[in-house]
This record gives structure tokens, sequence and C-alpha cells, in this order.
């Protein structure tokens, strides 16, 4: 437990090892083992592993001589046409060294990309198909212009559920001797909402404090509403008690240090255990929708909560 990175320590390096996507690596790997490969697009959430099983593809593909075949960019700092242009066009144009008849170039966060690289990119895919083949990954598809999508073969990612963000967490429970409760499997799953990256993460940051795992620990880490809290904060707005809501809001986002988004996504998470009726319900989660928008746009958060519980205030008057 040392100073290393473990989300790069404990990075899959075999098709076998990524957990939550099993069709897209059933499916990729069936290409790369028949060296079958057309241009590919990931599309997905962040953590997902859409990077690592491009890294994988080309591991397998070229062996320990892989360096000189490959090239990685990262969209979000180099996304500019003349990037394409010189960069990637230079890359693509030469032949591959070894048995494999292509190179291949990662784009990653393509979606990133300027539409006017986007169009340079389409003709140097079509050009150069022989001696390159791109892997793209992106977590908006719909940011990618249709052209390109078209010349690739797209995967869809989704995030990882319980069982595969477990799987994660045991795996380096093993690797470094920590005993992590079952409590704190949940909580960790729960912060990390489906984000592998996100969960290696947490469990390195609270590995540093115990090697034993437990509820109160992972709590220390993850500055999260506690349901309990918020739903305290929902049932004095829903009996007409304002004053009371605003002051337990208040003391909630200053106790636990919790941004106005996090507050929204938990009130969003708490309306259907309340006990109102289903068209209610879905009224306020409207309102809490409306909510989170503002707060993103750049909007105060506190007096947008505070509009918000307005909103419960007035639901639960009958208005």
């Amino acid at each position: 437990m040392a100073s290393e990175i473990w989300t790069e320590k404990y990075r899959p390096l075999k098709f076998s090892d990524i957990v939550g996507q099993d069709d897209i690596v059933k499916k990729v790997k069936s290409l790369t083992d028949s060296i079958n490969i057309p241009h590919l697009l990931f599309a997905g959430p962040p953590g997902t592993g859409k990077s690592t099983i491009a890294l994988i593809v080309v591991h397998e593909l070229f062996g320990p001589n892989w360096k000189d075949n490959y090239l990685e960019l990262n969209a979000s700092d180099e996304r500019g046409i003349n990037i394409v242009r010189e960069k990637v066009k230079d890359f693509a144009r030469t032949k591959s060294l070894g048995n494999v008849p292509f190179k291949i170039i990662f784009l990653d966060e393509a979606d990133a990309l300027t539409p006017e690289a986007q169009q340079a990119l389409r003709r140097t895919m079509e050009n150069y198909s022989s001696t390159c083949r791109f892997i793209m990954s992106c977590n908006y598809s719909s940011k990618i212009i249709d052209p390109i999508q078209s010349r690739c073969a797209t995967f869809r990612f989704k995030l990882l559920d319980k069982d595969g963000i477990e799987k994660v967490m045991r795996r380096i429970g093993d690797g470094e001797g920590l005993t992590i409760d079952d409590d704190a499997v949940e909580l960790l799953y729960e912060g990390s909402e489906g984000d592998c990256r996100r969960i290696i993460n947490l469990l390195q940051s609270t590995a540093h404090i115990s090697p034993t795992i437990n509820k109160d620990i992972v709590s220390t880490i993850i500055s999260h509403a506690k349901p309990k809290d918020i739903r305290i904060v929902l049932d004095y707005a829903l009996s007409g008690d304002f004053q009371k809501s605003r002051e337990k809001l208040l003391d909630v986002m200053l106790k636990e240090g919790i941004s106005g988004q996090d507050v929204v996504k938990a009130i969003q998470k708490e309306i259907w255990n309340l006990h109102v009726e289903p068209e209610l319900k879905v009224r306020l989660t409207e309102k809490t929708g409306e909510t989170e928008f503002r707060i993103v746009e750049g909007s105060d958060p506190f007096i947008q909560l505070q509009s918000l519980l307005a909103g419960f205030v007035l639901a639960g008057m009958g208005k």
C-alpha cells in the first residue's frame, strides 16, 4: 500500500479480467483473435473499461512490440484539425512492424474533437484503412459525426453493477491484504455510481486509514448526504414547516460538506421512499430535475434548493 496508484496497478491486462462488459469483451476478443478488426468506437460513461479494452487489444495483437505500432492521443488536449492532418496522418500512412498488417491509433475522448477535425479524420480513415485502424472512445457518441460513426463498429459500455464492483473490490482486497465488511461494500458501491476507476480510488483512500474497511471509515471518505437526514428535510417540508426544513438542509450541507448537486441527487432518490401519492412523487421528481438543471447552469445552489423545498411545502399543502 505504498505510493503506487491503484487504478494503474490493478488495470486489467487480459480480456478475462474485465468485469461487467461480458458481451463487449466476447465480441472484441473474437475480432482480435481473427485479426479482423474494423475501426472501433467505444461509447459510454467514464470508468467502465473503454481505454483498458483498447490497450488489451493492442497488447494481444502486437505483443512486446506494441509501442512501435500504437499511437494514443487524448482528444481533449489535442483536438484541432492540425493534429489530424499532421500527427495522425503521418503515423497512419506508414506500414506496421511485424505480422499484423496495420497499426492502431487510439483517440481517447474523441467527442472532444472539433467538427473540422472530425471531418478531416473521416478522410484519413478511408485513405489509410489498409495500414491503420482507429479505436475511438467517447462518453457521448452523439457528439461524433455520422460519417465517422458509420465507418466504425460501435460498442456501448454500461455502468458496472454491484456484482462487478464487488469483484473488483475483492480482487484488490486480496492483493492488498484488506478486510472489507459487507456494509462497506454497499456504501462504496453507492459512492462509485458504477464507475470502476472511482471505486478503486475510494478503496485506496480508505485503505490508507485502516486495512479493515468498515462503514464508518468509508463514510469519512465519501461526502454524501445520509438518507435519514434528507428524509428529515423532506418530512419537515411536506408537513409545511419550511423554516425547519431549510435549517436542517443547511446543517446537512455544512456538516457533511456536500455540494448542491449531491443534495439534489439524494433528494431524488429519497422521493420514492416517501409515503405520498404516486402522482405527487412524479411532480416532485420533475421539480427536482428542474433544480438540478439550474444548479448545473451556474445558479446559486442554496437558493435553488430553497426553491425546491418551497415546492415540497406547496405540494404538502395540496397546491
